[in-house]
């Protein structure tokens, strides 16, 4: 019995912020924008993740971001506008609320939309990737006819993005000829 009381004590002493969720937000500018929105305090590095996971919309746009890496936390997302930043990738397989998605002029070369409501994803516009070549997604003839994207990528169940970006860089220039030969 005395114990309890210990433990009631302890709980009434320390904030509740102590028992707290958090997700992990390492790029600083994403951080940044999260505390310039209202969603977090203090650039650290974290996030308290039930200030996130009832967001959705999130406009980070030309935030010089390089990850938005976290992101898989914001549950409720259902618009993400992240275009001409510096990510490389994007993993938005937990998020399957999204409606509408804008990741224009990166340097994506990995997406990842298997979340199991790829048709649920009314707008989706990744244009201006030059190293996007392979999306991952659940429904690839849904997301080929609704998607805008470069004419090099491509969707798939099981994108390899390495391997692919590779084929194309060692291509070289062998012989010119005209109509004549």
């Amino acid at each position: 019995m005395h114990m309890k009381k210990v433990y009631l004590i302890l709980i009434l002493i320390f904030p509740l912020k102590f028992f707290a969720q958090y997700t992990y937000i390492p790029d600083a500018n994403f951080e940044q924008a999260l505390i310039n929105e209202g969603y977090d305090m203090y650039l650290d590095g974290y996030v308290e993740t039930f200030s996130i996971d009832t967001i959705t919309e999130l406009y980070v746009n030309n935030k010089d971001i390089n990850s938005l890496s976290g992101i898989e936390d914001f549950i409720a997302l259902e618009s993400l506008f992240c275009y001409e930043n510096n990510l490389t990738s994007l993993d938005l397989s937990n998020n399957s609320n999204l409606f509408e998605v804008t990741c224009s002029n990166n340097n994506l070369e990995s997406i990842d939309l298997r979340n199991g409501n790829n048709t649920g994803l009314w707008y989706f516009m990744s244009m201006n990737n030059p190293f996007l070549n392979c999306i991952d997604v659940d429904d690839i003839a849904w997301c080929e006819y609704n998607f805008a994207v470069d004419t090099w990528t491509s969707f798939s169940n099981e994108c390899n993005p390495s391997s692919i970006h590779n084929i194309y860089t060692k291509k070289k220039l062998i012989k010119i000829t005209d109509v004549n030969g």
